[in-house]
């Protein structure tokens, strides 16, 4: 009966340690899933940022290309060819996760084919609003699969959205002002006619784009827990702000444009913008190793906490096994004398050294060795 219980008891401990660990087995697994989910997107975030600091050169070269071709200059310029060279090595790398080798490459035709535009000043004006809307979409497609556009964190949320969206389309918005200005200015009232509802577009874009910009980084710097955030966007959006308060004003919407204050106000824009892009995009990638670095702590934590509980597990199954007592032989009592009963010749006995009467055979004698045996 002890035996039985004792194996009952043992098999209660092993099913009770099971029953326990199932459940934190499952719980750990889902821990593990999780935070190996959000490391697999903070990487491809990681990789939406790369991509877009490269991106962010190509569209301020296009702005360039715009203005040269439009002012007779048909070469290519220099920083347009590194921009293109930039942004296919970077596809190349991570286009075909990010989804973007399709995009890149019909954007990269129209880039190729720009030279070769013929039918005036319009058409050429075209072709490039043509390919900038192409370069702003690449945007669009980075933002969306890299999943920076979902980012569950308000601070690259709205990082993203200003150096992905507001900074790209303030760029593209503003060089169509400006030159679409100079084409206003040149062109006869039929011509007049057909830019001028552009130009006021793109002083309308200019205007919510920059609103935009200042929104987002203004609503990052609020839900940030960075520490050189706020410091370092204040003096880069104020340079951007006041380069494009003074190219909208050399446009002159309405009236006849200021070149010399245009291209003041491009010159100023085009440091301010690298120096924002720059500035934001560092951000967020410090804000993306800042998540890796957390969930790196909270793998390390989850496998501290399954290792001991399979520790704990195995004790308990352990030590009652390991503890048990093993049966042996009946332990004699402390100070209970022991009788030696020897029978002598001649029939007597002897107990503890004392000799006794009667023959070793006979029932009487028998009896008393036994009695005195018990006693």
């Amino acid at each position: 009966m002890n035996n039985r219980r004792t194996r009952m008891r043992s098999a209660l401990v092993v099913v009770l340690t099971v029953l326990i660990l199932v459940p934190a087995g499952i719980l750990f697994g889902r821990v593990w899933a999780d935070v190996e989910d959000r490391r697999d997107s903070a990487r491809l975030e990681q990789k939406g940022v790369e991509y877009i600091t490269a991106l962010g050169p190509l569209v301020s070269a296009l702005g360039e290309a715009q203005s040269a071709t439009l002012s007779g200059t048909s070469a290519p310029s220099g920083s347009l060819t590194a921009a293109v060279a930039a942004v296919g090595a970077v596809d190349q790398r991570l286009g075909s996760e990010l989804r973007t080798r399709d995009r890149w490459n019909g954007l990269k035709q129209k880039i190729d084919a720009l030279p070769k535009v013929t039918g005036g000043p319009l058409a050429t004006f075209q072709a490039h609003v043509e390919v900038t809307d192409l370069a702003l979409a690449l945007y669009g497609a980075v933002r969306n699969n890299s999943e920076l556009a979902r980012d569950p964190d308000n601070d690259i949320s709205h990082l993203q959205q200003a150096v992905a969206a507001d900074l790209p389309a303030a760029i593209v918005h503003m060089g169509r002002m400006a030159d679409l200005s100079q084409l206003v200015a040149k062109a006869n009232a039929q011509q007049q006619a057909q830019l001028g509802p552009q130009f006021g577009a793109a002083v309308l874009q200019v205007n919510t784009s920059v609103n935009g910009l200042t929104d987002n980084l203004q609503a990052a710097v609020d839900d940030t827990s960075s520490t050189t955030l706020s410091g370092n966007l204040v003096t880069g959006l104020d340079s951007f702000r006041r380069g494009a308060e003074l190219l909208t004003s050399g446009a002159n919407p309405g009236g006849a444009p200021d070149a010399a204050t245009m291209a003041t106000a491009e010159s100023r824009l085009q440091v301010a913008l690298t120096n924002l892009a720059g500035i934001t995009t560092r951000e967020m990638s410090r804000l993306l190793d800042d998540r890796l670095d957390t969930l790196d702590y909270r793998t390390a934590e989850a496998l501290a906490a399954a290792g001991a509980a399979v520790l704990l597990a195995l004790a308990a199954i352990v030590v009652p096994l390991t503890g048990r007592r093993r049966p042996g032989k009946t332990a004699r009592v402390p100070g209970e004398a022991t009788r030696d009963l020897t029978v002598l010749p001649g029939g007597t006995t002897e107990t503890n050294g004392r000799p006794g009467s009667g023959e070793a055979g006979s029932p009487a004698s028998r009896q008393r060795e036994w009695t005195s045996a018990v006693r």
